[in-house]
């Protein structure tokens, strides 16, 4: 029984501390970018990095751990582009005025479970991210890497204003919100309260900056057609982003709002579920970024039938397939996330979710934009980048974030809808978090 604890243990946790080396033998490697599996290979990953890939045996030296692949395929661990981890398992009701420090232990749990999906890094598109973010990078809880943007920066009754009539008027410089005091969203209504509120999030240590420049669903008084900040507010957010070398991404579905944020520097647009074919043009001609989720339905259904954002969705949701196919036409960079909300259920189905993509691309396109593709996006933070080296891709020098596979996903995607069971290893900055093969 004692053995049995201690091998349970040691598949779900660190290595022990003095192995500083892995050698993954007989594995077939999708590397982020191509279209097939390479011939069998061998891994050695030394410290946090890929230091060598090789078609012929490598030697075994002493400490290193050998896991042996037998054919199983090798890849980049998975990256979610649109991710809000302090918002998964509370409530609507609960992550504005429950208590911190639940939700901030439930966070931490939730943040574990998605690297043991295989999610390696996420990028954290707004919330109260940063203590769990310094939890994780010191090893105090399990999870992925993060690239946060901080509280999401709105305007008084945008997307993400989830303050009540109640607390109307609002007095600038006057006392913050909850939601403010929380860093969950910041109400900003001039250019100088944008600017301001843009250098406090990357005083924290955004790496990007996250705007709603439009309507949003689960915002009870943001209509889905409103643009929502002048081009003086967004410009000023730009200029402050770009100051520091980052980027500036927004929240919009409609023409205009993506219209809008492009014509200022804007260089990621969430969403864009409304955009019509001269907007498609104008994100592909610009080389701007399109972050796409292909919105599960259970989560139009998981707003009450009759609520004002349970319309807003219906309104929504028939335009994904729509611009998942304008952005296959135009060529448009496009990323991949989930934008799972207030749902531990639908969060398990991360990798359900990725899978669905098939609706539109085959599985080595899809798996490439949730590993190179997502990574390419991630680099635009450039030295706001919270991590040094090269991440979603299997090549010599690239950060040693892998997942062994069960079988060959370019050939049944499906079987990332079960990590359980296919995930054999999953590997985050060179430290083995599960292992079922031993070694």
């Amino acid at each position: 029984m004692a053995v049995g604890l201690a091998s349970s243990v040691r598949a779900q946790g660190n290595p022990p501390a003095n192995a500083s080396a892995t050698l993954f033998q007989n594995v077939r490697i999708f590397d982020g970018k191509s279209g097939s599996l390479s011939a069998p290979s061998s891994v050695l990953v030394k410290g946090n990095i890929i230091e060598r890939i090789s078609t012929t045996p490598i030697a075994n030296e002493p400490g290193v751990v050998v896991i042996a692949g037998n054919g199983r395929t090798l890849m980049p661990g998975l990256i979610d582009a649109h991710w809000h981890a302090m918002l998964i398992r509370p409530t609507p009701v609960q992550s504005i005025n429950g208590d911190v420090g639940y939700n901030n232990i439930a966070a931490g749990a939730e943040a574990t479970d998605t690297l043991m999906r295989g999610f390696t890094t996420i990028r954290d598109v707004g919330g109260p991210i940063f203590g769990l973010k310094s939890a994780i990078d010191s090893g105090i809880v399990p999870g992925p890497r993060i690239y946060p943007s901080g509280a999401v920066i709105t305007v008084t009754s945008g997307h993400g204003d989830f303050r009540q009539l109640s607390e109307l008027p609002r007095t600038i410089g006057g006392m913050l919100s909850r939601m403010e005091q929380l860093g969950g969203s910041m109400v900003a209504d001039s250019p100088d309260e944008v600017r301001v509120r843009v250098r406090e999030q990357l005083m924290q240590g955004a790496s990007q900056i996250k705007l709603t420049a439009g309507g949003g669903v689960s915002s009870p008084f943001s209509p889905i057609d409103v643009v929502t900040f002048t081009d003086a507010e967004l410009r000023a957010a730009v200029e402050a982003a770009e100051n520091w070398g980052t980027y500036v991404t927004v929240h919009a579905f409609t023409p205009a709002a993506i219209q809008q944020a492009i014509a200022v520097g804007v260089k990621c647009i969430e969403h864009g579920f409304l955009m019509d074919e001269a907007t498609a043009k104008l994100i592909a001609e610009k080389g701007v970024w399109l972050s796409l989720q292909p919105l599960p339905e259970d989560l139009r259904l998981g707003f009450p039938a009759g609520s004002v954002q349970r319309a807003k969705a219906d309104e929504v949701w028939p335009g994904i397939a729509r611009t998942y196919e304008m952005a296959k036409k135009y060529k448009i960079k496009t990323a991949w996330g989930t934008d799972v909300l207030f749902s531990q259920a639908l969060a398990q189905q991360q990798g359900a979710i990725l899978a669905s993509l098939v609706r539109w691309y085959s599985p080595a396109e899809a798996l490439a934009m949730a590993t190179g593709t997502n990574a390419e996006l991630l680099a635009l933070s450039g030295k706001r980048s919270p991590y040094a080296g090269k991440l979603g891709v299997v090549e010599p020098g690239a950060l040693a974030d892998l997942l062994l596979v069960d079988g060959n996903p370019l050939e049944n995607i499906n079987l990332i809808a079960d990590p359980a069971k296919n995930f054999k290893v999953i590997m985050k900055d060179g430290k083995v978090y599960k292992n079922t093969l031993g070694g």
